[in-house]
């Protein structure tokens, strides 16, 4: 199912055609990483998810299961210093809420719990724009609201609505790296044995 690919990417003229990327300034593969959460192992989508970014010319390049995340891994994944941008990305879907800052660090320990709960497969995809690629394939973060098309859209089940009623994160199936910054964070965490360039 996976194709070898070497671990340094061809550079421009070489191999697959390139993108541009990083709105124009130089030309190059990009790298992701893509976390399959316990939901979509429990469901067994693993296969369907790759097979979806694989089929837009995305490459697995490297993969790791985490049978248990240990807390201080997943601490550092989700920081307090998140806990702003998660609540306001709530208060969209939820309402009621007063302070984000304060809902944030209440969700953080949520997605905290739900990463820690089962095992996790942590994914790096590369290919022509990776990061903005694998984004619009995975979806709104609230499956709810996520595009018939996207992961989220086509097979999530839960909502941040009906996860805010009953107490935990919203299982939507897959986490993706927002931008180059985080990708490069992310999988310096995920695959700490290896040097990434994002």
């Amino acid at each position: 199912m996976f194709k070898q690919v070497p671990e340094e990417l061809p550079q421009a003229g070489q191999g697959p055609p390139q993108a541009q990327v990083d709105q124009g300034l130089r030309q190059a593969l990009t790298r992701q990483i893509l976390k399959s959460t316990h939901d979509a192992l429990e469901r067994n989508l693993i296969g369907d998810i790759l097979h979806r970014y694989e089929e837009t010319g995305l490459q697995v390049l490297d993969m790791r299961y985490v049978k248990q995340v240990e807390e201080e891994l997943v601490g550092r994944h989700y920081p307090e210093s998140m806990a702003e941008s998660i609540g306001l990305k709530a208060m969209r879907s939820v309402e009621g809420i007063t302070d984000p800052d304060a809902h944030g660090r209440k969700v953080l320990t949520q997605l905290r719990d739900y990463i820690t709960r089962g095992p996790v497969i942590a994914i790096r995809i590369g290919g022509e724009d990776a990061i903005k690629s694998v984004r619009a394939l995975t979806g709104f973060t609230d499956p709810v609201t996520a595009e018939s098309g996207t992961i989220r859209g086509d097979y999530g089940i839960d909502s941040i609505a009906r996860a805010e009623k009953e107490g935990r994160a919203c299982e939507n199936l897959v986490h993706a790296s927002g931008n180059p910054e985080e990708a490069k964070y992310e999988l310096s965490l995920w695959f700490p044995t290896k040097s990434f360039q994002a």
